[in-house]
């Protein structure tokens, strides 16, 4: 079967789109492959229609338990054997999957690069033939990119456990530091993984800025646009707390909305996802977390309402505009006031090394009895009772990624594996980190100072040339 009838009987498209067709051919020569697409491109049809024409296992490593179980449930619906492991399982489907794979099952096998951590996996995934490694949300893989994860930097590792099979590597947005990144962490050298970039010229995405003060002039602009485009669009907010007040705002105005951020139930969030999906003509204000699985054509507008944290966020948001081609709205309401949430935020997530040492002692002498306290009790410990300091949620999550925890307090099933690493005892790192973090921020508020063409100054961003 050729690629062309895999992508005609499994996904229902009689022609590839952008370089996909080049991807496919690149990678069933049994060659290397860093593909950057925008979102909305379909990344996912470089692997998965290789994966179709070979007999072996693909792997495809992805950061995002909720994201992998998208992919999987389409598959199958597709007729394609298609799984997933990871710690969602419970212990009886978990063993149920691994028997599976030992077993020669499934065409295409999605897990967290964290489930290398697990000797028993190894050893059954070791028994199979892999044709092809596939790494989604590559960006992780970097200490420059804008979602690092420690488990990716393994990643030239677990290609050496699987005897070095073709690799292909995929994102949406990275720069050259992190494009170079990608490839030096995967145990390759530059000229052994090809660059497909898609580039990120949308010529039907128009771009606004508009400097605003307070929420009166914000809801004067979300109004308008909403309007103008009969509310088929999205509203990104930063805080909850902010959402909520625009939602009361609009809804005194008559504008009909959804709401999707992360206090609401699982199923309420699954319910607006489904609705915004299905209906026509339809708002949605949304914090950050909606976006996965958000595959829909027809968004005539994106507004950010607050101003996001990096170019590279900001760009994977407005890239859910307009997929099918017709002219679409982006618009950044910049008011300099919120600049202090995100670097608020960037001041949370980068706790200094004292903090991460003083939280790792209270969960190493607290010992067994951790888990008869809660996220309260342990920001006693620490002395502190600001409200909005989320530098201990931070920290536990950083050590989730390291491999130092595994389970959750709030599940009352955490549990100390190992010593605290080097790296969050070393302030240079740290601070590093710290600095990067900052200089995307402050390339964000250049762009939104720009006098010459925003596209351009993407472009630049990026490393791209501009088309114009």
């Amino acid at each position: 079967m050729k690629p062309e009838a895999v992508l005609e009987k499994y996904f229902g498209y009689s022609n590839f789109r952008g370089q996909q067709d080049k991807v496919i051919e690149h990678v069933l020569q049994g060659h290397h492959a860093l593909v950057i697409m925008p979102t909305g491109m379909g990344k996912s049809l470089c692997y998965q229609v290789p994966a179709l024409l070979q007999d072996g296992l693909t792997v495809v490593i992805s950061p995002l338990i909720a994201l992998m179980k998208d992919q999987v449930d389409g598959l199958v619906k597709r007729g394609v054997d298609a799984a997933s492991i990871n710690s969602s399982l419970g212990r009886r489907e978990r063993e149920k999957r691994y028997a599976a794979v030992r077993d020669g099952k499934y065409r295409l096998l999605y897990v967290t690069p964290e489930r290398f951590r697990k000797p028993e996996f190894v050893d059954i995934i070791a028994s199979r033939r892999i044709d092809l490694l596939a790494v989604d949300e590559a960006h992780c893989i970097s200490e420059w990119g804008h979602d690092f994860r420690p488990d990716y930097t393994r990643l030239g590792e677990f290609r050496k456990l699987l005897a070095s099979p073709p690799t292909v590597a995929l994102t949406a947005t990275a720069t050259p530091e992190v494009q170079q990144d990608i490839v030096r962490q995967l145990g390759l050298q530059a000229g052994e993984m090809r660059l497909f970039h898609e580039g990120i010229n949308r010529p039907n995405l128009h771009l606004e800025v508009a400097d605003v003060w307070g929420e009166d002039e914000k809801l004067e602009h979300i109004v308008r646009i909403c309007k103008q485009h009969n509310r088929n669009g999205i509203v990104y907010f930063s805080l909850i707390k902010t959402l909520n007040g625009f939602s009361e705002l609009l809804r005194k105005a008559k504008i009909p909305h959804l709401r999707y951020h992360g206090d609401l139930e699982r199923d309420q969030r699954k319910s607006v996802q489904t609705r915004f999906m299905q209906e026509n003509d339809t708002l949605v204000l949304a914090t950050n977390a909606f976006g996965m699985g958000i595959d829909k054509e027809n968004i005539r507008f994106v507004v950010h309402a607050e101003t996001p944290g990096s170019m590279e966020s900001y760009y994977q948001e407005i890239g859910r505009a307009g997929r099918d081609g017709r002219d679409s709205t982006c618009a950044l309401l910049y008011d300099e006031q919120d600049l202090l949430i995100q670097m608020e935020f960037i001041k949370w997530s980068n706790p200094d090394a004292e903090f991460y040492e003083r939280v790792y002692q209270i969960l190493s002498n607290a010992g067994d009895t951790i888990n008869s306290h809660d996220m309260e009790w342990l920001k006693e410990q620490l002395h502190y009772k600001n409200r909005r300091d989320y530098r201990t949620e931070t920290v536990l999550s950083m050590l989730d990624r390291y491999g130092v925890t595994e389970g959750e307090l709030e599940k009352k099933n955490l549990r100390l594996l190992t010593d605290l690493p080097a790296q969050l005892q070393d302030q240079d790192f740290l601070d590093a980190k710290l600095e990067r973090q900052q200089k995307k921020l402050y390339s964000l508020v250049q762009y939104t100072k720009c006098d010459g063409d925003r596209k351009a100054f993407i472009h630049q961003y990026f490393g791209l040339p501009y088309p114009g």
